[in-house]
């Protein structure tokens, strides 16, 4: 579990829990509902995301060795033994994940995962 200092009054020191914030849910939703096949493995990906603590990309390498880190807060997570491919964008700050594309191998080979 990861806590952040949030505030010091006197001899107490407050600590809140600090996760990531994955927006949004429903986009995997809509996607799991034609696919299927990687619905587990996408409710799996978004409750270990949203139980994370991901300050920077070696948190997330940790946690998803084979992710693939790329420019501007960009990571590519393999779903499902490499079928699908789900690309996030991070703002490691104040601990915001968009989901900015999720696909089969095919879809994702035809995106441009640097700029979506």
């Amino acid at each position: 579990m990861c806590f952040q200092l949030f505030t010091k009054t006197g001899n107490f020191i407050t600590f809140v829990k600090k996760t990531v914030r994955v927006i949004a849910k429903s986009t995997l939703r809509e996607f799991w509902k034609e696919h299927n096949d990687c619905e587990e493995q996408l409710k799996s990906w978004f409750n270990e995301a949203e139980k994370s603590c991901w300050t920077s990309p070696s948190d997330i390498k940790l946690d998803y060795p084979s992710a693939s880190i790329l420019p501007d807060h960009r990571v590519v997570f393999n779903i499902k033994g490499n079928s699908y491919r789900l690309i996030v964008r991070i703002n490691y700050k104040i601990g915001l994940v968009w989901i900015r594309f999720i696909g089969t191998h095919d879809d994702y080979d035809k995106t441009n995962a640097k700029t979506i």
